[in-house]
């Protein structure tokens, strides 16, 4: 199964978004998603994505996978593991280039295996506010 594209939502400097709903979470390692390319020169920006995963009835790990090395030259740090409780909301980031980012300009998530009708939403960070 294919990693599910996230799209962004853009966070409104001075003003205001209205709760976007996500994407249905996709679960099992390496059928995550993918936060695609969105920033200057066509890569992510991890540094100013932030993501809210909420867990349905069975929460449990979303992984954001450690980058390639180049560019990610500190992706020997590792994942990132974050528990998401049953029927809980985290917000996680916003993520190091150095660490996180894939060679190709993306940011992988993995979602734990039994994690049940859960959402994902990446948001960016607005550089102007």
């Amino acid at each position: 199964m294919a990693r599910t594209a996230v799209a962004y939502s853009n966070l409104v400097p001075n003003g205001d978004l209205a709760d976007p709903a996500g994407t249905a979470t996709n679960a099992g390692a390496g059928n995550g998603h993918v936060i695609p390319t969105a920033g200057p020169n066509g890569k992510a920006v991890p540094e100013l994505t932030l993501l809210r995963v909420t867990a349905g009835s069975t929460g449990g790990n979303v992984t954001v996978l450690a980058g390639d090395n180049p560019p990610a030259l500190a992706s020997g740090l590792g994942n990132l593991v974050v528990n998401v409780g049953n029927n809980a909301t985290r917000w996680i980031g916003p993520f190091e280039s150095g660490r996180f980012l894939q060679n190709d300009g993306t940011i992988l998530v993995d979602i734990a295996t039994g994690f049940v009708a859960g959402t994902i939403t990446a948001f960016k960070v607005p550089r102007n506010t």
